[in-house]
């Protein structure tokens, strides 16, 4: 009973690293309103992200961009077989990001942003079916990065610089399938771990073959979270020398993958840009979770995770329809990391189809309003998760999800 109460708390470590598992592309409302691409469209200060090297081309001599998100996002699980079905309800997330730009001569330029590309919020109702594999999670990575961009001519520039990542998680789920204390109810732990912080770096170019061409790369470094004082709190543990759990610390350590993006834009028609991106992110960093229990008799975990690396193609299209109103569309399709048998619900992600579309209200020569919206459908899917153990043995979770969500945006643009 022991061994197997103890193998069922491992299963728990999975969502500790979902800071890692879950990318969120909502980094700036002209980008996403325009398919999320951005690495090679010169129009503001959101260059801080998408390619450093594009702010030395920027004409103002200051440029702040500031906005945010409201992600809706539903989740349905149904099981056919035993008629279990649940319906997350989840908080809506609200991703922001900050940027700034100063041209300091012709030839050089300096940023600064703070965005969130990690993060999730995600409920299900207590006891749910999935409950020994998760209740609720919340989870966040803010990344800090002062940039500097020189160009070399009028063709080529670089640009990069350091990041800080500060990230924390909450996470609860049941202990097992059925485990409750004398009262029936469900025996529970959850893990917390804020405050946990490292260090990554960011390297871009940008090439402009001619006036109307332009094409950039991006290369954003792995970066690994080292949780070191995490804590595991258990309740409802059944007084029982065979349920020996106890509040304790744990170290675990979560990455976040490294990212390469390469594009281009084209002006075309006086008035209209295409834009073209291609992103790869390498989650095969995240092969396996160790956590370490503080608590002697609870011993240390390795927890497969086997990701592969995955892919997005974006498109996007932008109009210059007057001078006080730009107008943008994009698509892109986002592939998902999780290999067959490791589809596990606190983040049920699957291939999907992103279509959005938005504008820019020039209020002023000053001021600029910037408005976006995405539709996300992921495929619906018929998938398991092969690795969670009773007695030793496996007992898969599986079931049919159906995932969409819903993304307004709205943003400032000052520049001077």
């Amino acid at each position: 009973m022991k061994k197997l109460l103890i193998l069922a708390v491992f299963a728990l470590a999975s969502a500790v690293t979902y800071a890692g598992g879950y990318r969120v592309s909502l980094q700036g409302n002209k980008a996403l309103a325009m398919g999320h691409t951005g690495v090679a469209v010169i129009n503001s200060s959101e260059l801080v992200f998408f390619n450093p090297a594009g702010l030395v081309y920027l004409e103002d001599k200051f440029n702040i961009t500031v906005g945010a998100h409201g992600v809706f996002s539903n989740i349905a699980y149904q099981d056919t077989a035993t008629g279990a079905n649940a319906r997350t309800d989840s908080p809506v997330g609200t991703p922001f990001y900050v940027y700034a730009s100063y041209k300091a001569t012709d030839w050089l330029a300096f940023g600064l942003g703070v965005y969130t590309p990690y993060g999730s919020s995600v409920k299900y109702e207590d006891d749910w079916a999935g409950s020994h594999l998760v209740n609720n999670i919340d989870l966040a990575a803010i990344y800090f990065q002062p940039t500097v961009s020189f160009k070399i001519n009028d063709k080529l520039s670089f640009g990069g610089g350091p990041i800080y990542v500060t990230g924390s998680v909450n996470f609860n789920r049941n202990l097992n399938r059925t485990l409750t204390d004398l009262e029936g109810n469900r025996s529970n732990v959850t893990i917390d771990a804020s405050g946990v912080s490292s260090w990554g770096w960011v390297a871009s170019a940008m090439f402009n073959p001619t006036e109307k061409l332009h094409v950039g790369a991006t290369y954003r470094s792995e970066i690994i979270l080292d949780a070191e004082d995490g804590t595991a709190e258990f309740e409802n543990i059944p007084n029982s020398p065979l349920t020996p759990f106890a509040n304790t610390s744990i170290k675990a350590s979560l990455p976040l993958p490294a990212e390469m993006t390469v594009g281009m834009s084209y002006d075309f028609c006086e008035n209209w840009t295409f834009a073209f991106d291609f992103n790869r992110t390498f989650w095969d960093v995240y092969q396996s979770l160790d956590i370490d229990f503080a608590k002697a008799d609870i011993p240390d975990s390795k927890n497969a995770r086997n990701y592969k690396n995955s892919s997005a193609y974006r498109f996007g299209m932008q109009y210059d329809a007057t001078k006080m109103f730009t107008l943008r569309a994009g698509y892109y399709f986002d592939g998902s990391p999780v290999r067959d048998g490791y589809f596990a619900p606190e983040t049920p992600r699957n291939d999907s189809d992103n279509f959005t579309a938005g504008l820019t209200v020039n209020v002023g020569s000053h001021l600029q309003i910037d408005a976006s919206f995405l539709y996300v459908h992921s495929k619906e899917v018929d998938a398991s998760y092969n690795y969670y153990y009773e007695n030793g043995v496996a007992v898969p979770f599986s079931g049919t999800y159906k995932t969409n969500a819903f993304v307004p945006g709205l943003g400032l643009t000052y520049k001077l």
